[in-house]
């Protein structure tokens, strides 16, 4: 992985053929062009649970269209840091009730999550549409 710095408070980082955009928020001085690298964490740990569920309804030929994760976390202001993800598993109305579990185990066994502080609780719940 090669950093390096565009100008401003841009850095990128070009690895494996992508190159990966990030700046500061105006209020630390960037521009507010690309995400801030601590969004681009928040995103990656979302999107691996979400690669997990995708690959759960792909391999049982479920449409996962309607099917869509939210992320929110609560900080711990002792140890000043994030002590607790919890991600949310939208499901449509019509999603077999027999899967709830599996794709929690799924989600859980995001690549990502296992990388961080064992600490820091991932919570992965199901929630049903109408």
């Amino acid at each position: 992985m090669k950093v390096y710095f565009p100008g401003g408070k841009k850095v990128f980082a070009d690895y494996n053929g992508f190159t990966i955009q990030t700046d500061q928020h105006p209020q630390s001085g960037g521009n507010g062009e690309y995400p801030e690298p601590f969004t681009l964490f928040l995103g990656s740990l979302a999107t691996c649970a979400g690669i997990y569920v995708k690959y759960f309804c792909d391999q049982r030929a479920i449409d996962a269209s309607d099917v869509y994760l939210t992320q929110d976390f609560k900080y711990d202001d002792i140890r000043r840091r994030i002590g607790e993800f919890h991600i949310r598993i939208h499901l449509p109305a019509g999603f077999p009730d027999k899967y709830d579990d599996a794709l929690i185990r799924s989600a859980s066994q995001c690549a990502v999550k296992k990388h961080i502080d064992p600490e820091i609780n991932l919570i992965v719940t199901v929630e049903r549409g109408s």
